[in-house]
């Protein structure tokens, strides 16, 4: 039997934690999809994006129907991780929270997202339970606490090509200053990146990436605190990363409401069929022509 190609062509060389830090450190905006889920990460990296963030909302919306308030266990969240590594080679950004408890939980969580293919892993430093970080009613624990769990996150890590995120909601707390200071703090203690979430204005988003000191991620949500500017603006800002946390979870949602409002009205599935993906489509994204090659491939002789 001819063997076949059968599995998708290797990405570019290097660990996806090396290509990471590699592409980061141009500063130049690399545009992210938050994915709540395989097929949302299936479709991004099908799309040509570079990275996927797997983010704690989208898998809270999309996986329990539930609002962003910590309801997400570390088992749930370490099964996605591994279902979207399992089916990308590109960098997966994993949104770890609080790291589900102090620190020891944190470094306990950092090894296990890390063994599920985690290639990022971003600790933050509300108080649990958290919540969105554009929703109000958000607290930070203490500048030491977060830091401590930064520094056990980054002892916790097996590979050095894991990268850990350190990010603050600060802003929306205790202020700008304090934001800066608590990831100048968490720099010192091992973090590769930073997360700056909710400035208000241009203005803190501009200062950011200036005062940062090592490459920033902007966290734009459609309806939320940030005003939402473009890449190229960013890019020249200094940005690392620009993530788009929600974007594809709101725009599935309205495709649903519009599909589904429009069969239960009229009984029928005619006039929304552009907005539907064909069959073919939906079965390639899914890699179904890989599982007949395998089948092929196995296929017993009678």
């Amino acid at each position: 039997m001819t063997r076949e190609q059968i599995v998708p062509p290797a990405d570019a060389p290097g660990t996806p934690g090396a290509r990471l830090r590699a592409r980061i450190a141009q500063r130049n905006a690399l545009l992210v999809p938050g994915c709540g889920n395989a097929l949302t990460a299936r479709v991004a990296q099908d799309l040509g994006y570079e990275a996927v963030y797997v983010t704690g909302a989208g898998v809270t919306n999309m996986y329990l129907g539930l609002p962003d308030l910590s309801f997400v266990s570390l088992t749930q969240l370490v099964e996605h991780v591994a279902a979207i590594s399992d089916v990308t080679s590109v960098p997966v950004i994993v949104d770890a929270d609080t790291g589900f408890g102090n620190a020891v939980n944190a470094g306990h969580a950092v090894r296990a997202l890390e063994r599920a293919g985690a290639t990022c892993i971003q600790i933050e430093d509300q108080v649990f339970p958290k919540r969105c970080g554009h929703f109000d009613g958000k607290e930070v624990v203490p500048t030491a606490e977060f830091v401590t769990k930064i520094a056990a996150a980054v002892d916790a890590r097996r590979s050095a090509d894991t990268l850990i995120m350190a990010r603050t909601d600060a802003i929306a707390c205790t202020g700008f200053d304090d934001a800066l200071d608590r990831a100048h703090r968490a720099l010192e203690a091992g973090a590769d990146c930073l997360f700056i979430e909710g400035p208000r204005n241009a203005e803190e988003i501009r200062a950011i990436p200036q005062r940062a000191g090592a490459p920033v991620l902007l966290n734009l949500v459609y309806g939320g605190n940030t005003p939402i500017l473009g890449q190229p603006e960013l890019a020249e800002m200094g940005y690392a990363m620009v993530l788009y946390a929600n974007a594809a979870l709101q725009a599935a949602l309205t495709g649903m409401q519009r599909v589904m409002g429009h069969v239960l009205r009229t009984g029928s599935i005619d006039g929304v069929l552009d907005d539907i993906a064909t069959f073919d489509e939906r079965q390639r994204i899914v890699g179904k022509p890989h599982y007949d090659a395998l089948e092929r491939r196995y296929a017993v002789d009678e």
